[in-house]
């Protein structure tokens, strides 16, 4: 367990309790991608011009296969691409804790567009894939948002079964999911192969942890402990992009 310390940001990389929630990584090393008083580290062009064609690509399709788990206006002037993975805890801690406040003041009024990108990380989370194949199928139900919050609340219930899929089922099922249709989309396999092509999406963009945020041509990883650095964060973008647009 790495000591317990905080940045000043707020997106520091252990809790005050010294017990890992802001990031869930590969590896145990606690590393910062930029400079700590930062709230926001941008990665160069080299970065944005791989992400944008990966991210916009999908998005540009018709219809939109990311459209099922958005949330927000099409045409907000911010769009957040979270990549993230349903049985790492810190992205619990983020989804619970801090993007409630985030939906209502920026999502819900038109500010931010947010997109979901799964992100498993397999060899710390073997029961990942499996939430996220069920919420790839729920999406096509349209409640990818119902099923994304219950398996972050009710994590703990699933995270550590062997055999998970009864237990995703049944959270999905109490989530206004049909089962019998549920079931078949799981059947075909086409489910996995999107949860893989996302993973390819998010690690040839370097992410390294989850959850991670690109931003309009920044990736920042790690989550703030409270909504109020992501709320500086967002506020400063949206200004700039708008004050750009007039």
């Amino acid at each position: 367990m790495r000591s317990a310390r905080e940045t000043p940001n707020g997106f520091g990389r252990t809790s005050n309790a010294g017990r890992t929630y802001e990031d869930c990584r590969l590896n145990t090393e606690s590393r910062l991608t930029g400079p700590q008083e930062r709230l926001f580290s941008y990665f160069g062009r080299v970065k944005t011009l791989l992400l944008l064609p990966l991210l916009l690509s999908a998005a540009l399709q018709a219809p939109d296969p990311l459209a099922a788990r958005t949330k927000g206006r099409a045409d907000a002037p911010v769009t957040v691409y979270e990549m993230a993975d349903f049985q790492c805890p810190a992205c619990r801690m983020f989804a619970v804790t801090v993007l409630p406040s985030l939906d209502s003041e920026f999502i819900q009024k038109g500010k931010v567009r947010w997109v979901f990108i799964n992100l498993p990380l397999t060899t710390i989370h073997p029961n990942a894939v499996a939430a996220a194949e069920v919420a790839m199928c729920a999406s096509r139900q349209g409640r990818f948002w119902p099923v994304h919050d219950a398996l972050y609340r009710q994590q703990d219930d699933w995270a550590s079964l062997a055999q998970p899929r009864t237990a995703l089922v049944g959270l999905a099922e109490r989530a206004g999911v049909d089962r019998a249709k549920l079931l078949a989309c799981l059947g075909t396999g086409d489910a996995g192969k999107e949860v893989e092509l996302d993973a390819q999406r998010a690690a040839r963009t370097g992410a390294h942890a989850t959850p991670s945020f690109y931003i309009e041509g920044g990736l920042l990883e790690g989550a703030p402990y409270s909504p109020d650095p992501m709320r500086r964060l967002l506020d400063s973008i949206y200004a700039v992009r708008t004050h750009a647009a007039k």
